[in-house]
């Protein structure tokens, strides 16, 4: 709470939340996977976003145009082995943001969720990361990298511009809207 209410502070209002926190925990078979794991990927991946929307819900309302962007994943149409609750708690995010849809239309709030692909431009792969998930699959990193329909590598860019496609007037009619960024990983999975 006390960094929404600090930077409302330093800006003067809130129009715009974007609840990108997350975690991916180590790559654990749900009936092998630690209780704790499971729990600390509830309590950052869905429980911390709910925690965020709650309490910018009230300098949302007096916000122009105001938006919230989740993002999703695109474990949550399609999961991996080992992901579990990485993929869980993203659907739960998912199925979060339909329902603040849901709840916060009638104050004017558009709420809506960008499903990424992998980002590899980020700092969770690392390029040991990036070759061991290649390996697994029998890829090259390269091909890998280009894994979906369009052969193109979904950055942190690309994320990004759906982000403030979302937030901004391109969207101003949309809510409860779930927008993969994946090159069509989610049609081939």
């Amino acid at each position: 709470r006390d960094a929404i209410d600090a930077s409302v502070a330093h800006t003067g209002g809130l129009d715009i939340l974007v609840s990108n926190a997350g975690i991916f925990s180590a790559s654990n078979l749900v009936g092998e996977m630690p209780e704790e794991e499971w729990q600390r990927s509830l309590d950052i991946n869905l429980s911390g976003a709910m925690h965020a929307v709650r309490q910018s819900i009230p300098y949302l309302r007096l916000g122009w145009e105001p938006a919230v962007v989740i993002i999703g994943s695109k474990n949550v149409p399609a999961p991996g082995p080992g992901a579990g609750a990485y993929s869980v708690a993203k659907a739960g995010l998912t199925q979060l943001a339909r329902v603040l849809a849901l709840e916060l239309a009638g104050d004017g709030i558009r709420v809506n969720t960008v499903h990424p692909n992998a980002v590899f431009d980020t700092a969770i792969w690392t390029e040991e990361v990036l070759a061991s998930r290649a390996a697994r699959y029998g890829m090259s990193v390269e091909a890998y990298r280009k894994s979906n329909l369009l052969h193109q590598e979904v950055t942190s860019n690309d994320v990004a511009a759906m982000v403030c496609a979302m937030a901004g007037a391109t969207f101003r009619c949309t809510t409860g809207a779930q927008v993969p960024v994946d090159g069509g990983t989610e049609r081939i999975v």
